[in-house]
């Protein structure tokens, strides 16, 4: 499926069923870990909204909200060498339980310096979901406790995903390609189960 796009060419990446499915695979997951206790979510604007609604909406234990706004784009399909924080946490999180949800790992940078900044707020445990996991771009060596899918170099949008502030309406996840631009290599996602 391919369609002619403005800034270039959007195929689809992943459909919106598979998202929902790996989204209510991740939520069993999270429901799994000191089960029961509520749970901080922290969502990192604007791009994981999408995935963070769908996330908390899976889950079966209490949640409380939060979110913090950064930016490493911009209007480029490059990341800044320096992450910004244009928007803090609205309550503090020294002991709680804390969940950062993020759309996409790509050099590491963004969520490394984010866990640092949260650490600094000492909360009892600090995990990550990502939903996306672009690995071969990682410049900093980064954790991250749960990842959707594991995909090749690609400028993704939908899903929350934007360029530009456009696409993020769409259901499903796409490859977005400059006009007169194509990708090396196929599309290739990866899955990754619970153990």
């Amino acid at each position: 499926m391919m369609g002619v796009i403005d800034q270039g060419e959007l195929s689809v990446l992943m459909t919106a069923d598979t998202i929902q499915s790996r989204v209510r695979e991740l939520a069993v997951e999270i429901d799994g870990w000191d089960a029961g206790d509520e749970l901080h979510v922290i969502g990192v604007m604007k791009g994981g909204v999408v995935f963070l609604c769908d996330l908390i909406r899976a889950l079966s234990r209490p949640v409380t909200l939060d979110f913090v706004a950064m930016s490493s784009y911009g209007n480029e399909t490059e990341p800044f060498s320096e992450p910004r924080l244009t928007k803090t946490l609205d309550e503090g999180i020294e002991d709680r339980d804390v969940l950062v949800v993020e759309d996409i790992v790509d050099t590491g940078g963004t969520l490394s310096w984010l866990l640092k900044y949260l650490t600094a707020r000492r909360p009892r445990s600090l995990r990550t979901v990502a939903l996306l996991d672009k690995g071969v771009r990682r410049k900093v060596d980064v954790r991250v406790d749960l990842v959707g899918f594991r995909i090749q170099n690609h400028f993704v949008v939908g899903y929350g995903l934007d360029f530009a502030e456009r696409y993020r309406h769409l259901p499903y996840l796409g490859v977005l390609e400059p006009s007169g631009m194509r990708a090396e290599d196929d599309a290739v996602v990866t899955t990754l189960h619970a153990d």
